[in-house]
């Protein structure tokens, strides 16, 4: 065991010095944190090359990952939900669907990977890089998952910044009311961030609504985790690299923490602590990620990837649009 330990511990060491640095920059300047992680992290990828590091970012890129995910349990209020009555989640729970849909189904046609539709359309319909981070770890484990993980980081916090600045003019030339634009906002933009910041630019109420839609997708994210994790299970020996047929620890974990979190069994003090964890480690998975992919291989999956997330993007868009319209 202690000698496991001290093989991860460089790996271990560079990734959190590396998301201390990407935390300092980016609290100073008002940057993506997790993208900028990511960026630290591929600039460093050399330096996977060396074994006495290997161990400990590999941890930190799949263990402690899966371990930050179960944490996000804490993060869920059904009332909030709740209280929006049915209509919105209606909305939202079928863009989602249709979205996820029409990222596998545009990825084939693009000539890509059903596990990279899933991925970006998975981030795009629940909430951006946690749902990426989430959906990666129940994924096959294969040779491109990194690059197309750290490709699908880059491209949602992208068009995630682009979707914060413009979908407020959008509301805006559409004529929706404050409580309209929230639903637009909360359901069509990708991170959580992005989504306070476009929703409280319009108003107090366009921010809470958007905010509570953006809580429903974010409850939505476990159970469509593990539907891909049980669509991409191992049925046969024909599919090398599949995951396990046992529920992951980390599903469980999230689950049980949502549940005590919303019965009030967890202390208001405890609730926060996980919070900051769960945010903090994070950074350091994400870092690692960086560090095992080559900037090299991002670059070389070309346009379509890019092509697919920005098409995801305006689907997703133009459901919750065309759901207010018919609606409301």
């Amino acid at each position: 065991m202690l000698v496991n330990f001290k093989a991860k511990l460089l790996g271990v060491g560079l990734c959190s010095l590396i998301a201390v640095i990407a935390t300092f920059i980016a609290t100073r300047y008002q940057l993506p944190m997790i993208l900028l992680a990511l960026l630290l992290g591929l600039a460093l990828n050399t330096l996977y090359r060396s074994e006495t590091i290997q161990a400990g970012v590999n941890f930190c890129s799949r263990d402690l990952l899966r371990f930050c995910v179960g944490l996000l349990g804490v993060r869920i209020v059904f009332a909030d939900i709740v209280s929006l009555g049915i209509t919105p989640p209606l909305i939202v729970i079928a863009s989602m669907a249709l979205t996820i849909l029409f990222g596998v189904l545009f990825a084939r046609v693009l000539g890509l990977s059903k596990a990279f539709g899933v991925l970006s359309g998975g981030a795009v319909a629940v909430c951006g890089v946690s749902a990426a981070a989430a959906i990666s770890t129940v994924l096959p484990n294969n040779k491109s998952q990194e690059k197309y993980f750290a490709l699908t980081v880059i491209g949602i916090t992208t068009f995630s910044t682009l979707s914060m600045i413009f979908y407020p003019l959008i509301a805006g030339y559409l004529g929706f009311s404050d409580e309209l634009a929230g639903i637009f906002i909360g359901g069509a933009i990708h991170d959580v961030a992005q989504v306070v910041g476009a929703g409280y630019s319009i108003s107090p109420e366009a921010g809470d609504v958007a905010t509570y839609i953006k809580l429903l997708r974010v409850t939505l994210l476990m159970p469509i985790v593990m539907l891909v994790f049980f669509a991409f299970k191992e049925k046969d020996s024909k599919m090398s690299g599949g995951v396990s047929t046992f529920i992951p620890g980390f599903l469980i974990m999230f689950f049980i923490l949502a549940f005590l979190k919303n019965v009030g069994a967890l202390p208001e003090a405890f609730i926060a602590f996980i919070r900051a964890l769960s945010s903090n480690l994070l950074v350091v998975a994400i870092a690692a990620i960086g560090v095992k992919t080559s900037l090299k291989q991002v670059f070389s999956v070309g346009w379509r990837p890019v092509l697919l997330m920005g098409s995801e993007t305006v689907f997703l868009a133009s459901l919750i649009i065309a759901g207010i319209v018919f609606i409301y």
